[in-house]
């Protein structure tokens, strides 16, 4: 072998190996880089797989009453309203367009669950309460769909279900542990600007 490729050697061997190190690295950099959106994508989908399972097994228990999910959200809120409540209120606080409010209020009205009356203090406006078979309504179901969750739950045991709780409650940025995820902005206690909006994610229903 001539003097001048036994020259070349080394060198070409120091080519290959930093470029094989150099692919190494970038491996390893984007594996880094997708793990989290993997992770992220999981979650999203199994979470996505447990609401549809709550959401299955309580339509399941609302059928026989005769209201939707996103009516009972309407009727839980208006369970908890000191007297009649306007229209106007309950669709802010389910986040959803009055005129979502009027047709599940229309429905309700309908069913003998709720009743109108006009606003004493604004000709304009309307209110709506619920008659005393809303309320019963209201309290069997409520029965009802706890236990639709505690079937869902008795699929774990109680350390799981107390990690489980824990979890969701870092998530939904509640409790002190969820406090350490609140990031600017945030209103006291660690909870997001519009988290009325997930109390109304069967409202539009």
């Amino acid at each position: 072998m001539s003097q001048y490729h036994k020259s070349r050697i080394p060198r070409y061997a120091r080519l290959v190996t930093s470029d094989a190190s150099q692919r190494a690295t970038t491996r390893a950099r984007t594996a880094d880089e997708t793990a989290p959106s993997d992770e992220a994508g999981e979650f999203l989908t199994l979470l996505h797989a447990a609401l549809r399972s709550v959401r299955r097994e309580a339509s399941e228990r609302l059928e026989p009453a005769g209201t939707t999910p996103g009516q009972f959200r309407m009727l839980r809120f208006l369970a908890r309203c000191d007297g009649p409540c306007r229209l106007g209120a309950v669709a802010s606080a389910l986040d959803v367009a009055p005129r979502s409010v009027t047709s599940k209020v229309d429905d309700a009205e309908r069913a003998g669950l709720v009743r109108r009356t006009p606003d004493p203090h604004d000709r304009r406006a309307t209110l709506v309460e619920l008659t005393p078979q809303g309320r019963d309504v209201v309290e069997q179901v409520g029965a009802e769909r706890s236990s639709s969750a505690g079937t869902l739950l008795a699929r774990l045991d109680a350390t799981e279900r107390a990690e489980l709780l824990r979890l969701l409650r870092v998530v939904a940025g509640e409790g002190a542990d969820g406090d350490r995820g609140a990031g600017p902005g945030a209103p006291p206690g660690g909870r997001p600007e519009g988290e009325k909006g997930a109390a109304a994610a069967d409202a539009r229903g």
